[in-house]
């Protein structure tokens, strides 16, 4: 039987059968059937599922992190608007940049 191609899942796709295998409504072999996915992968999404399923009501790792980036963001900002000032008046004074700005 020759090797079927490699398949890239979603990862909409992944959560469903996930979630599907959490239920425990069908069995892992029916699952792989309805999905046509091979039942060792379900088994290793389930997992997965499981393992980071606090990840989601964590919530404060990510917004001290996007904050961090914030911060960096506008400092970053600030420099780029010296170097800015600073480079135009010296253009300005060899008159290579005209004040028309």
């Amino acid at each position: 039987m020759p090797r079927r191609p490699r398949r890239n899942h979603s990862p909409a796709f992944k959560s469903k059968v996930a979630l599907a295998a959490v239920k425990g409504d069908k069995t892992i072999v029916e699952l792989s059937q309805q999905f046509d996915v091979h039942p060792n992968q379900i088994t290793q999404w389930k997992k997965q599922l499981l393992e980071r399923m606090s990840e989601v009501f964590e919530g404060s790792g990510q917004s001290q992190q996007s904050a961090v980036d914030v911060k960096t963001l506008h400092a970053k900002i600030g420099e780029l608007t010296l170097e800015n000032d600073f480079l135009e008046s010296a253009l300005n004074k060899a008159g290579l940049l005209s004040a028309k700005r």
